[in-house]
């Protein structure tokens, strides 16, 4: 199969969603963007692409409240999931994001990929491990970025990521743990590559996979209040 050729500079908001019954049709391939409200998600999105606001970002965590799709070209897409754990918003808000986001996790037949990003200096919370056992039981591959690198030296950098992999060797499957930094482009040129690797094994098979619902009734983002 030839390469997928990417130009992530050229990425484009599509759509904005409370969820997934009104996002565009579920075809082509996704790569989903998830993590707590205080993560750096959405500033790691617009570093990838190059563009300071593709993906809305606040000093206040937890405003990305909606299902955000951006196409980086036709036929493949990330797409920027409502932030967790965090935000100071009413209790039924919250429990309307965990659904919006259990909704598409579980029954997007588009998404070929999750993206988890973490804070480097506190990974691994009840809510990140859900996304990853989740995604082990669904077959995708994860990358784990830990964000926000640039607030340890390097050899402090190395020993987080080393520690998350050890942490995470009791799930098995197919992640890649990376140091990041949307502020001064640490890992930048590996999680691209790492996103177009992905696109180009399932560009153009999106008729190859079923649901992806690991488990009847199964709730990625659980029940937790972390």
């Amino acid at each position: 199969m030839d390469s997928v050729v990417i130009d992530y500079r050229k990425t484009r908001f599509i759509t904005s969603s409370p969820d997934i019954k009104r996002l565009p049709d579920d075809l082509g391939a996704e790569i989903a963007f998830a993590g707590r409200s205080n993560s750096g998600k959405s500033s790691a999105l617009n570093a990838i692409c190059d563009q300071k606001n593709l993906a809305k970002t606040s000093r206040t965590p937890g405003r990305t409240r909606l299902i955000n799709l951006f196409e980086v070209k036709p036929g493949c897409s990330l797409v920027d999931l409502p932030g967790y754990g965090y935000a100071a918003v009413p209790e039924a808000m919250k429990r309307q994001w965990q659904k919006s986001m259990s909704e598409y996790l579980q029954k997007r037949k588009a998404l070929r990929g999750i993206v988890v990003t973490m804070d480097i200096r506190n990974p691994l919370k009840d809510h990140d491990r859900l996304i990853i056992d989740w995604s082990l039981a669904a077959n995708l591959p994860a990358l784990i970025l830990l964000t926000k690198a640039d607030k340890l030296g390097v050899n402090k950098r190395r020993e987080a990521v080393g520690e998350v992999k050890y942490q995470l060797s009791e799930f098995g499957g197919d992640f890649k743990v990376m140091a990041f930094s949307a502020w001064n482009k640490i890992g930048i040129d590996e999680v691209r590559q790492t996103l177009t690797n992905w696109f180009t094994m399932f560009h153009g098979a999106e008729d190859a996979t079923g649901d992806n619902e690991a488990e009847s009734g199964f709730n990625p983002y659980g029940s937790i209040q972390d």
